[in-house]
C-alpha cells in the first residue's frame, strides 16, 4: 500500500513539474483566469450606464419640457440629437446615432390637462434586444417619476402619461431575433479559428512539416493553401445557421445575400489570419488549442453579442476595435434585420479588411521565422 502511494506521489510530482516548468504553461494557467474574470465583471453586463437618445418634441409645451427634464436629470439618458421631423427617425436609428428616439406628439400637454392622458412614443433599436429592453424599462421608470411628480403638484390619482413603444427591426424585442442572426458569425468563427490554428501545428506534430518544406511551394503559397479550406468551411457553417434562422425559426431576412456573404467572406478571412498566426507560433497542437481557447472567450465577450459595447469601460471599448467578431455581428444584424446595403456597412467592412491585411502577412512572417 505504501509503495503504491509512493509511486502515485512520484507520478503526480512528475506531471506537475511537466506543467509548471514550461513558462508558457504557467502563463496560460494564470493569465486567462484573471483576464476572463475582469471581462465578465466589466464587459458582460446588461446594465446601461448611458442611454443615447434623440428627442422629437412636436408639442414644445411646459409639460413636454418637464418630462424632458426628468429624462435629462436621471443621469442615465444622454440626449445626442434634437429632431425636427418624423422623417429623421429612420436615419437616426438606422445609423445607430441613438439607441432610442422619444417622440412627444402635438397636443401632448392638452391631452394631459384634459384628463385623456398623454402618450410618449418610444422608438427603440431592436437589433440588440437585450439593450433595447433595458433602455425601454428605463423610459418606463422615467414616466413613473413624471406621473408621481405631476400628481403631487396638481392632484389626481390617474397616471397622466403612458408609453407607446415600437422596436424597429425586431418588433417584439424577441431575443431570438437578435441572437440567431448573430450566431451566423459567432459560431462559424469557433470552427474557423480552431481549424486554422491547428493546420501548421498538426504538420509539425505529425512529422509531415519537413516534407512540406521540400516541395516547390513557397511559404506564401503554403499559407494560402492553409487558409482557403477554413474559409470555405466557415462560409458553409454560416449558410447552415442562416437556413436555420430563416426557415426553422422563421426570422425574416430583409437584406441581400450578396451583401451578407461579402461581409462574411471578409470576416472569415480575418479570422483565418488570426488562426494561422497562432498556428505558426505554436509548436504542438496542444499549444495551438490552448492559445485558441484563451483568445476565444475575450473575443466573444468583447463582440457585443450579448451586451452593448457602448456600456463597457472605455479601455475595453478600444480593445473591441481589434476584434473581427465585433464587426461581423454588427454587419450580420444590420443586413439580416435591417436590410442595410454596402453604403451603410463600410464602417464594418474596412476594419475587417485591415485586420486581414495585418494578420495574414504576420502569419506568413511567423511561418518563415519558425523555419529557421
Amino acid at each position: 500500500m505504501n509503495a503504491t502511494l509512493h509511486r502515485i506521489r512520484i507520478l503526480i510530482r512528475k506531471e506537475l513539474l511537466a506543467i509548471l516548468k514550461d513558462p508558457r504553461s504557467r502563463l496560460v494557467l494564470v493569465l486567462p483566469v484573471i483576464l476572463q474574470s475582469l471581462l465578465f465583471g466589466y464587459a458582460a453586463t446588461f446594465d446601461l450606464n448611458e442611454v443615447p437618445y434623440a428627442l422629437l418634441d412636436t408639442d414644445r409645451s411646459n409639460a413636454s419640457q418637464q418630462f424632458v427634464n426628468v429624462l435629462d436629470g436621471s443621469g442615465v439618458f444622454d440626449r445626442v440629437m434634437n429632431l425636427s421631423s418624423p422623417n429623421q427617425i429612420g436615419e437616426t436609428i438606422g445609423k445607430k446615432r441613438a439607441l432610442l428616439v422619444i417622440h412627444l406628439p402635438a397636443n401632448f400637454e392638452r391631452d394631459i390637462l384634459s384628463g385623456r392622458g398623454g402618450v410618449v412614443q418610444v422608438i427603440a433599436d431592436g437589433r440588440n434586444s437585450n439593450t433595447g429592453n433595458v433602455a425601454a424599462s428605463y423610459v418606463s421608470a422615467a414616466v413613473d417619476r413624471f406621473n408621481t411628480q405631476w400628481n403631487q403638484l396638481r392632484g389626481g390619482s390617474n397616471p397622466p402619461l403612458t408609453i407607446e413603444t415600437r422596436a424597429w427591426y425586431n418588433p417584439n424585442l424577441e431575443t431570438r431575433w437578435a441572437m440567431i442572426p448573430s450566431l451566423i458569425g459567432a459560431l462559424s468563427m469557433l470552427q474557423v479559428l480552431m481549424l486554422s490554428a491547428l493546420s501548421v501545428a498538426r504538420e509539425r506534430e505529425q512529422g509531415t512539416f519537413d516534407q512540406l518544406l521540400v516541395t516547390p511551394l513557397r511559404p506564401t503559397e503554403i499559407m494560402i493553401g492553409k487558409a482557403v479550406p477554413p474559409i470555405l468551411i466557415g462560409l458553409t457553417q454560416s449558410s447552415i445557421i442562416f437556413l436555420l434562422a430563416r426557415f426553422w425559426f422563421g426570422i425574416p431576412f430583409q437584406g441581400s445575400l450578396l451583401t451578407l456573404y461579402s461581409g462574411l467572406l471578409l470576416f472569415t478571412t480575418a479570422a483565418v489570419g488570426i488562426g494561422l498566426a497562432l498556428s505558426a507560433f505554436s509548436k504542438t497542437m496542444q499549444q495551438a488549442m490552448l492559445y485558441t481557447f484563451v483568445l476565444l472567450m475575450p473575443m466573444m465577450l468583447l463582440s457585443g453579442l450579448t451586451s452593448a459595447i457602448s456600456n463597457m469601460p472605455r479601455a475595453m471599448q478600444y480593445l473591441t476595435y481589434a476584434n473581427p467578431l465585433r464587426y461581423a455581428i454588427d454587419l450580420v444584424r444590420r443586413v439580416y434585420l435591417e436590410g442595410a446595403g454596402f453604403g451603410y456597412l463600410y464602417h464594418d467592412m474596412w476594419p475587417l479588411v485591415i485586420i486581414a491585411l495585418v494578420t495574414l502577412p504576420v502569419a506568413v512572417w511567423l511561418f518563415r521565422h519558425r523555419l529557421v
